[in-house]
């Protein structure tokens, strides 16, 4: 199927970010540390990851996976933004724009039923403790990291599948900052009931599913914690599930915003904000929020940091050698 045959437009404009002209450089700068720190931030999870064989568990094994995929999110859109932010360039070509809808969607889906996986790892944690290492054993955790995966890449294709069928408007302008789905729809002149009926039907059980897996596994963690209350047990939960309940209500709080309340809005600024709070800001905070709170992560930082630092002395070694023996000759 070729592309260019399915549609007359051949690229789209972005209007980007709803900011004054003069502050322009301003919200660049603000974007471009936010990208970076998303980046910087997820990397160094990853890097700790794999490099620490203490976390080499499940729960680190899916965390690392969603790191990856919060990089992918934010690369997906935050980077064309910026450039049209510099060159005043607003155009991306249909291709383009087709390809970027494509991987948002994958990665958006990936950390959807990435937070249900870890939910019910945390659940077998609790619940189950003495079968832990029994349930959530490597297999099992291959395979739900790859089911999820499969899952995110078959629902974006369906998505772009259908997409690609529509005809678009003499309007090729996009009132975003990246290539919105809804926006998409609302441009075409073909008629979208198979695309909305998607949505509300597959589409929604891929957010319906890990979010009654979330909701189930933490009723039944505190269900469990309750029946013996004990402080230094709930201390205990609440640092072991504290930062994936934040990150999930995070999420959930931004994608309820973006694709549920944005239209009684009535705003159009309103949405970019919510999808900016939704593919920017939830990435980025994900490494404060699994580090600040997580001793393992702050345990493996330590080792990382001071392996770094001998390695940097033992470099300078030789160097310092050498001057100390040309000061003792001259």
């Amino acid at each position: 199927m070729r592309l260019e045959n399915q549609s007359t437009t051949t690229e789209f404009l972005l209007l980007g970010l709803p900011n004054p002209p003069e502050q322009q450089d301003m919200f660049f700068a603000l974007f471009l540390g936010m990208f970076l720190t998303t980046v910087l931030g997820n990397l160094l999870i990853i890097l700790l990851i794999m490099l620490d064989a203490r976390l080499h568990t499940p729960m680190y094994f899916f965390l690392c996976h969603l790191a990856f995929s919060d990089i992918s999110l934010s690369s997906v859109t935050v980077p064309k933004m910026l450039i049209n932010m510099q060159t005043q360039q607003q155009s991306i070509s249909y291709v383009g724009c087709i390809s970027q809808l494509y991987f948002f969607i994958v990665f958006g889906c990936l950390d959807n039923l990435l937070l249900g996986v870890m939910a019910y790892d945390r659940y077998v944690a609790i619940c189950q403790p003495l079968h832990y290492t029994t349930v959530m054993r490597q297999e099992l955790c291959v395979s739900l990291v790859a089911g999820s995966w499969f899952l995110s890449c078959a629902h974006a294709l369906l998505h772009i599948l259908l997409l690609v069928q529509l005809s678009f408007c003499a309007d090729n302008t996009i009132p975003h900052f990246f290539c919105d789905f809804t926006a998409l729809l609302k441009m075409s002149c073909s008629d979208i009931f198979l695309n909305e009926l998607l949505i509300f039907t597959e589409g929604g059980m891929l957010v319906i599913l890990p979010l009654t897996s979330i909701l189930a596994s933490y009723v039944s963690i505190g269900t469990t914690v309750l029946r013996v209350p004990s402080t230094k047990r709930l201390f205990k939960v609440f640092s072991t599930c504290g930062s994936h309940l934040f990150v999930v209500c995070l999420y959930y709080g931004t994608l309820v915003g973006v694709n549920f309340f944005s239209s009684s809005w009535g705003s159009n600024d309103k949405e970019i904000i919510a999808s900016v709070m939704y593919a920017v800001f939830t990435p980025m905070l994900n490494p404060f929020i699994y580090s600040l709170r997580n001793r393992d992560i702050n345990q493996a930082l330590g080792i990382f940091v001071n392996r770094a630092n001998f390695l940097k002395q033992q470099s300078l070694n030789p160097f310092i050698a050498v001057v100390s023996r040309v000061r003792c000759a001259s």
